[in-house]
């Protein structure tokens, strides 16, 4: 066994039921970590994946921004500046920089989060006038 989980731990959870808990395949899960955006936080000795709560906290972050429409870079940007406002290590310096930035892509969430309210409105639109049409 590597890194912080333990699979002795009640906390580590396997990538199935992980996914079960998250609404999400276990490709998606595994993407994500081929890519970088995601780590799990430990590993079996038979290399296995193990999780913890937070890690399953940063899979329910992303999970939240890909209706936006948000990319991988994006995601990982605001991933790793969710993780310096959280580490008490971090320098000051490095927390405003990463509030700033949060601030920049909260903006950018509520414009997308608009555009979609608009294309819902837009398809509500369409499925009202073909049950008109329909009846």
């Amino acid at each position: 066994m590597n890194d912080a989980a333990s699979p002795h731990s009640p906390a580590a959870m396997h990538i199935g039921e992980v996914a079960a808990r998250t609404e999400l395949s276990l490709r998606s899960l595994r993407h994500w970590e081929e890519v970088g955006l995601l780590h799990p936080s430990g590993r079996t000795d038979g290399g296995f994946r193990l999780y913890t709560e937070d890690d399953v906290e940063k899979i329910l972050v992303i999970r939240r921004m890909k209706p936006l429409g948000f990319s991988l870079d994006e995601m990982k940007a605001a991933m790793t500046d969710l993780e310096t406002l959280r580490d008490p290590d971090a320098s000051a310096a490095a927390r405003d920089d990463s509030r700033r930035h949060l601030m920049d892509v909260r903006a950018d969430a509520g414009e997308r989060r608009q555009r979609l309210a608009r294309q819902l409105e837009m398809a509500d639109e369409f499925i009202s006038l073909l049950e008109r049409e329909t009846s």
